[in-house]
């Protein structure tokens, strides 16, 4: 057998998805792993909730592949949902052996429940902190196989050569540089963090989208926008994981009424877009003031025991989850949408690769089942990896179905300003989102949100990364005329069959264009530098 072309892979981002392609493709190729921060600084050191697959007796690929569709809502990739459930027992395997240390009962890996699954499916590590010890983990094996890891380093644009990502364009304290190389994946995760109420950090902001776009990559799915219900509030974005409601705990209103008794049969266990647009119509019947996450009726030790991160958290914010309810609300969580890939994670941009939550891998669909996403990035990762080593790499890549893309004009630069690493996003921006493009839409307030943008841009209150994912989110929105999952439009409410697919959006202009954000190098000059190296 003829072993493998050793390539140089460029892989941007460090969470699950990115540390796993990087683990993978060094086994053939010669890796460099770019991140915005520290290794370990990803949204994945975040999860709480934890990593689902089908390794229970009492459980199958068949019934995970049924409640991701179920959760879905008629717009998942099927072929995309069966490959994810059917190899996520052995990313879950392989986790177990790298090290990571999942939480056990008798020996056996202990198994929660989560909203939407009909059984416990859900892998956790200490309790509640799942995405950090995932992280740990993988980030100190990635450091060891990767050939180069550059920490504090931006990924500003691709280089494209003939049509073919080539290379990335990066800013680092010291400068701009360009970095070559035979393919480039990109896992630099979702865009929630834009939006005034997030769980996610800064870091959040959709700028892979953005770098993508500007290379002609098409996009889909960026309507889809999930809440998380329940973030503490007034934490600078603390979630209360999904768990504590699966290990029995239930929402109330000031009054102390179980409202999601009326809402849906699994009440609290209800698709998250159930849950948190019904705590957004509470909050508004009682004048915008939180709901009541109440525990007080469970076992208090085991409650500390099993969700020791949050109980610490609860206390530090004088809350004693035992004897009193916690007041949350919702706020923006996870993307659905993103960079449109095929099962191997390409894009439409031969030699761009895109996984995790950065992509859109058909998986989620109009609504994400919940502890999907860190299995989603381990396998798409996992697969995109063996791809770098099939021939022809250059001429293989998604084609978008005739009839189902429109195209969108980006601004020219320069859009407001780049953000530095770790920086806040615009809260002018943010509010605008939280407004117009959150939990409930309208084809008003979307035509405002447009607007807004584009003043907010011109000002340079957005910078140009987050103005181009905005924009491109709101353009969604507006094109789809329903409401389904976590999409709901007040003037469309209710959905439409005819409408049970992607529509795919593409940016027309390219990266490769004569112009360079820091206008503090050379573009010429760099092509030919990637071109050579």
């Amino acid at each position: 057998m003829r072993a493998p072309v050793r390539r140089t892979v460029v892989i941007v981002g460090s969470g699950i998805a990115g540390l796993t392609a990087a683990i993978h493709s060094a086994r053939d190729h010669d890796v460099v792993l770019v991140t915005a921060g520290g290794i370990e600084d990803s949204n994945t050191r975040y999860a709480q909730g934890g990593i689902a697959g089908a390794i229970g007796a009492s459980d199958s690929v068949a019934a995970h592949v049924e409640d991701t569709l179920r959760a879905g809502a008629g717009l998942c990739t099927e072929d995309a949902v069966r490959m994810l459930c059917t190899e996520a027992p052995e990313r879950l395997h392989e986790l177990i052996g790298l090290g990571v240390r999942f939480d056990r009962v008798d020996g056996r890996p202990a198994l929660g429940l989560e909203a939407a699954h009909s059984a416990p499916r859900i892998l956790h590590a200490g309790g509640d902190a799942t995405g950090a010890a995932i992280e740990r983990t993988l980030a100190a094996i990635a450091r060891e196989r990767a050939a180069l890891v550059l920490e504090d380093t931006v990924a500003t644009d691709l280089v494209i050569v003939d049509g073919v990502a080539r290379g990335v364009r990066l800013r680092d304290r010291l400068g701009a540089s360009v970095l070559a190389a035979d393919a480039v994946i990109l896992a630099t995760g979702g865009f929630a963090g834009l939006y005034e109420h997030t769980s996610n950090p800064p870091s959040a902001g959709g700028s892979g989208i953005a770098v993508a776009v500007r290379a002609g990559a098409a996009v889909a799915d960026l309507e889809f926008v999930q809440f998380h219900p329940t973030v503490l509030t007034a934490s600078g974005g603390f979630l209360v994981s999904e768990a504590v409601r699966g290990e029995g705990a239930v929402l109330r209103d000031e009054s102390g009424e179980r409202f999601l008794l009326d809402v849906h049969p699994d009440a609290e266990l209800a698709p998250r877009d159930v849950v948190a647009r019904a705590i957004a119509d509470a909050m508004r019947r009682q004048g915008g003031r939180p709901v009541l996450l109440d525990a007080t009726h469970l076992d208090g030790g085991r409650l500390d025991a099993r969700f020791p991160g949050i109980a610490r958290r609860l206390r530090a914010a004088g809350i004693d989850w035992t004897r009193e309810p916690v007041p949350v609300t919702p706020a923006a969580h996870y993307t659905m949408g993103g960079i449109a890939t095929d099962l191997d994670g390409r894009t439409t941009v031969p030699g761009l690769f895109a996984v995790g939550e950065v992509a859109r891998t058909g998986v989620h669909g109009a609504n994400r089942l919940a502890s999907n996403s860190l299995v989603e990035g381990a396998v798409f990762a996992a697969r995109a990896a063996a791809a770098l080593s099939l021939p022809g790499l250059p001429e293989r890549h998604l084609a978008v179905p005739p009839g189902r893309s429109s195209t969108v004009v980006l601004p020219e630069p320069p859009v407001g300003r780049p953000l530095p690493a770790g920086a806040a996003p615009s809260p002018a921006l943010g509010r605008l989102l939280w407004q117009e493009v959150g939990l409930s839409r309208s084809d008003a307030g979307l035509r405002r949100a447009l607007t807004g943008v584009d003043v907010l841009a011109s000002t340079g209150e957005a910078d140009h990364d987050a103005a181009i994912v905005t924009g491109l989110v709101v353009r969604a929105a507006l094109e789809r005329r329903e409401s389904r999952g976590a999409h709901a439009r007040s003037d469309f409410p209710t959905t439409d069959p005819s409408l049970a697919e992607p529509r795919f959006l593409v940016g027309e202009r390219s990266a490769v264009s004569d112009h360079d954000h820091d206008h503090d190098h050379d573009h010429d000059h760099d092509l030919e530098e990637a071109t050579a190296c």
